[in-house]
């Protein structure tokens, strides 16, 4: 260990060529886009033994992830000390109780005066880690501020060491423990930090980004003679205000707005009246019994207005701007008799959620206009909503048993797991005085007997289900948000349509049945309110079997690609400062979830083609899919049933004709190029869509004016891959070659032109199926290159299966059958490593591969090969050998592997091993990798 942490010190501080350990020498720490100093943080937590920190500022909204990770560690007997103070106030006395009800963390408050450290101190077995710099332990400061922070790794002898560890002292020796006597005096005494006061001019309110962008969508669709269009927006964007926005914009005679119930209207009305202006007389309500027919702005409850004799009391042209409001229920009778009946100017719809389950298609009712649409994601990277801290935890298990969709009653509303469920809300707590919390469960006994035992147990609470009146429902949430009750146990409610803002938690007890409906559930809470920096969404996973679900709704993942969903499982993510949190044991739930599902199966394809074909009006193509779909163009692609996106047509009852050479070409299309991972192919197929010929120095220009990488050798591999020799590899009884037509797409006319084959010519003008979907998967895979950096032949991080590497390194055949873990080319090696072998007996298992430190790969050549073998010599005395380094975490994550970048023999470490039962002859050596591993690819590779 001595060596290793000198060199990690020698290469961080005096020299970059001497090798250094990724994990133990220094790093200057920053918030970046996939890099946060509290991946960091956590990364060491996981690995420590203990920690202590001394910081001097700490907030509330951090701590529901710190307790994640503490969560995990107390498991493995791992705790710590977390040394804060009470300077100049800062820190919230929550701050104070919720670390105290953390088991295993020890919290100490200095008693020197101006303490202002921050510092974060991790022992390990043999050593200790160091960061210090300008991060306080605030959401702010670990996820989006410009901070730096130094990462130091040192032994306990050395001096850097005992002066910190002699700081550690002292300040422990002039710290003491928290009491509860010193917090409930600290209490007392607190004030909030004084603030920057801002004079704000409550009278005039103006429209946000996303009101301004739809206002405009919206004039657009008024002046080009359209009458109907529709805005998709996320709860507690702005969608009232939006619509009083356009309404005022339009200026209309006479105005109708229609909702489902009458608290909505009111509301409504009141938030119209605050951006429009004018007399208080020209409002008025059409509800029960408040019958305001006559005015101006007249705000209606669909019950009232749908009545035969009420309607029929308006003239067809009474209002020359209508605005349905939750207009995901425009389908309904009540709905499609007031649309039938009035003849306005324009009708707008607008809704949070236009997905429905029941194929009615609220798209096409609003003549296909969408004037906008703000998902949940886009609103809280616009900062719109509260950031949401999400945790997933296992719910209840009693002898090994966990709760799922067969589990009885009883057990569901047993005293033990109430307790547990309590216990865990309460650790995992709330922004605010006191909880304010929306529990949702899956049966209306369980709903009543849940809020029975809540309150018995000291939280107070109520049941609500469909059962009850509106009248009933409105007075509890009144009760909830005067804190009469700290929780409202729902089922079958509050999915939409109804506003608390006050709340700060949601509490899901029930299985994930529905993407559609969790967004909804989550977005309860998410509205803004005064004093509400953040919701704490905690989320109980049992043994269910849509728990894949989860991870895929939360990240909004359209690629329905399993390796991504288990990513997702595996490591915290972040939509701007909300973060997303799933403790080891939920994990592996979800993780077992998805290894019995199949995300792309023809249901699910069947139901986000028809949910986008809806959504557009016509027949959707993969650019669709790309732009606005539920599913990733790539889905289609890698669906071992389908040859391309025409044959899915074909299955979805579209009436495409394509020929057998046509279904060959876009089969070529979609399985080789749409992934966009090499952009030339696809920029040379759409030169040629617009001209005869191209020549090869046009076609270079045109990769240059795109900045794609262009040489000789890529060069030449485009003629392999469009003449498609490069498939000329036996597959069973046939080649790839033969599948994709036999013949090459592309000709040279002479040297250095290039045309479409003279079938696809004449394919390309007679058949316009063909002709579009040709189009739209060259379209498509240019878009899908934007993921890529496209200057390179590989993309660090992302990942390629082995056909990828034998194209993007130029080689003129696909060699990948044979390639197994490696192929020693003439100037490139990729290497193939799965790191954790899930089957011991497997002939891939004997290789001991191991990531020495963060940055070295110990890997071993083929059995038997010895030093003087000669691809051994090839790969060891080739001066100009690029190696690629390509690692997936184990078998059961299907073909891809993450590229690593190139890496550099370590020469003093190759060595002829005997591997394995029989002891044959393999050569092991280290493979330093040029890049190091950034935090979040070693812990999902790695641990």
């Amino acid at each position: 260990m001595s060596n290793v942490m000198r060199d990690a010190i020698l290469n961080g501080f005096y020299d970059e060529k001497i090798l250094g350990n990724n994990f133990l020498g220094p790093k200057l720490l920053a918030n970046e886009q996939d890099e946060k100093i509290w991946l960091t943080l956590r990364d060491e937590l996981y690995r420590c033994q203990s920690f202590t920190w001394a910081v001097a500022f700490i907030t509330q909204d951090m701590l529901v992830p710190l307790k994640v990770a503490l969560a995990d560690l107390a498991a493995k007997g791992v705790g710590g000390t977390i040394i804060t103070s009470n300077y100049l106030n800062f820190n919230n006395p929550r701050v104070f109780e919720e670390l105290a009800k953390i088991p295993n963390l020890k919290v100490k408050i200095a008693a020197e005066a101006g303490f202002h450290v921050k510092g974060y101190l991790f022992e390990h077995e043999d050593y200790q880690t160091l960061i210090i710099g300008s991060a306080n332990f605030t959401r702010s400061a670990m996820l989006s501020n410009y901070e730096w922070a130094l990462k130091v790794s040192s032994r306990e002898q050395a001096d850097l060491t005992k002066q910190l560890m002699q700081k550690i002292s002292v300040l422990k020796d002039n710290s003491f423990d928290l009491s509860d006597q010193w917090l409930a005096d600290y209490k007392k005494n607190w004030r909030p930090a004084p603030v920057p006061h801002f004079t704000k001019n409550e009278s005039k309110i103006v429209p946000n980004k996303m009101q301004q962008a739809a206002i405009r969508n919206l004039r657009s669709l008024v002046d080009n003679g359209e009458k109907r269009g529709l805005v998709v927006s996320a709860t507690g964007t702005g969608k009232t205000y939006l619509g009083a926005f356009a309404v005022k914009k339009f200026n209309p005679k006479r105005f109708l707005y229609v909702v489902h119930r009458e608290q909505i209207a009111k509301k409504s009305l009141a938030s119209f009246q605050r951006v429009i202006g004018g007399k208080k007389q020209e409002y008025g309500l059409l509800s029960g019994n408040k019958h305001d027919k006559n005015k101006k702005y007249l705000f209606a409850t669909i019950q009232t207005l749908s009545q035969p004799d009420m309607l029929k009391s308006f003239d067809l042209n009474e209002f020359d701007y209508i605005l349905i409001d939750e207009a995901h229920r425009a389908a309904a009778p009540s709905y499609q008799k007031i649309l039938q009946y009035f003849k306005p100017q324009f009708l707008l719809g607008m809704t949070a959620t236009p997905e429905r389950t029941d194929e009615q298609n609220v798209y096409q009712i609003f003549d296909y206009n969408l004037a906008y649409d703000i998902r949940l994601r886009d609103a809280l990277q616009d900062k719109m909503l509260t950031p949401f801290h999400y945790v997933g935890v296992q719910d209840y298990e009693t002898n090994g048993q966990a709760i799922d969709e067969t589990t009885d009653l009883r057990y569901l509303v047993s005293e033990e797991r109430v307790n547990y469920v309590l216990k865990e809300i309460d650790y995992y707590g709330y922004c605010g005085d006191q909880a304010k919390g929306l529990v949702f469960c899956s049966r209306r006994e369980e709903a009543h007997e849940l809020a029975r035992l809540f309150s018995e147990k000291g939280h107070p609470a109520v049941a609500l289900t469909n059962e009850d009146s509106e009248k009933v429902r409105n007075k509890v949430v009144q009760r909830l948000v005067a804190g009469e009750i700290e929780y409202i146990v729902a089922v079958d409610l509050f999915n939409e349509g109804i506003d608390i803002p006050a709340l700060n938690q949601i509490i899901m007890l029930r299985n994930t049945e529905s993407s559609i409906v969790f967004i909804q559930q989550l977005g309860r809470g998410l509205r803004k309110y005064p004093g509400k920096e953040f919701v704490t969404v905690l989320d109980f996973i049992g043994n269910y079997k849509n728990n894949y679900m989860i991870p895929i709704a939360l990240n909004h993942d359209t690629s329905r690609d399993k390796d991504q969903a288990k990513r997702e499982a595996r490591l915290p993510h972040f939509i701007d400062v909300s973060t997303i949190n799933f403790n080891k044991v939920a994990s592996e739930k979800i993780l077992a979830s998805l290894d019995q599902i199949k995300l792309d199966n023809m249901r699910e394809l069947r139901h986000s083609y028809q949910s986008l074909k809806n959504k557009l009006g016509r027949i959707p193509l993969l650019h669709d899919f790309a732009q606005y779909g539920s599913v990733s163009p790539m889905v289609f692609a890698n669906n071992r049933g389908l040859d391309n996106y025409a044959s899915f047509l074909i299955k979805m009852g579209e009436a495409v004709k394509i020929s057998n050479y046509e279904n060959a070409v876009l089969s070529f299309l979609t399985k080789e190029l749409l992934n966009g991972k090499r952009a030339h192919e696809l920029v040379l197929l759409q030169m040629l869509l617009k001209q005869k010929q191209v020549n090869q120095e046009d076609f270079v220009l045109e990769l240059r004016k795109k900045k794609i990488y262009v040489n000789e050798a890529a060069l030449n591999s485009v003629d392999d891959i469009l003449s498609l020799d490069f498939f000329d590899v036996k597959q069973g009884k046939t080649t790839k070659k033969a599948q994709y037509g036999d013949q090459p797409v592309v000709v040279h006319s002479n040297l250095f032109d290039y045309e479409l084959n003279k079938d696809l010519q004449d394919a390309l003008t007679q058949n316009k199926w063909f002709a579009g979907l040709f189009k739209d998967a060259i379209e498509t895979g240019l878009l899908l290159c934007t993921d890529y950096d496209q200057q390179k032949q590989f993309t660090l991080y992302k990942q390629y299966d082995r056909k990828d590497a034998c194209r993007l390194l130029n080689w003129p055949r696909d060699v990948s059958a044979p390639m197994y873990g490696y192929r020693v080319g003439d100037h490139d090696t990729p290497i193939f490593i799965t790191y954790r072998k899930d089957d011991q007996e497997k002939r891939n298992a004997l290789y001991r591969n191991t990531l020495e430190n963060g940055r070295s790969l110990r890997w071993y050549t083929r059995m038997p090969r010895h030093l003087d073998s000669e691809e051994v010599q090839r790969l060891l005395k080739t001066s100009d050998m690029h190696i690629h380094v390509f690692v997936k975490r184990s078998d059961a994550d299907g073909k891809q592997f993450f590229y690593l970048g190139e890496a550099q023999i370590q020469p003093n470490s190759v060595k002829e091993e005997l591997l394995g039962p029989k002891k044959k002859s393999a050569v092991g050596m280290n493979l330093l990798l040029k890049e190091p591993l950034k935090t979040s690819m070693s812990e999902l590779l790695f641990e």
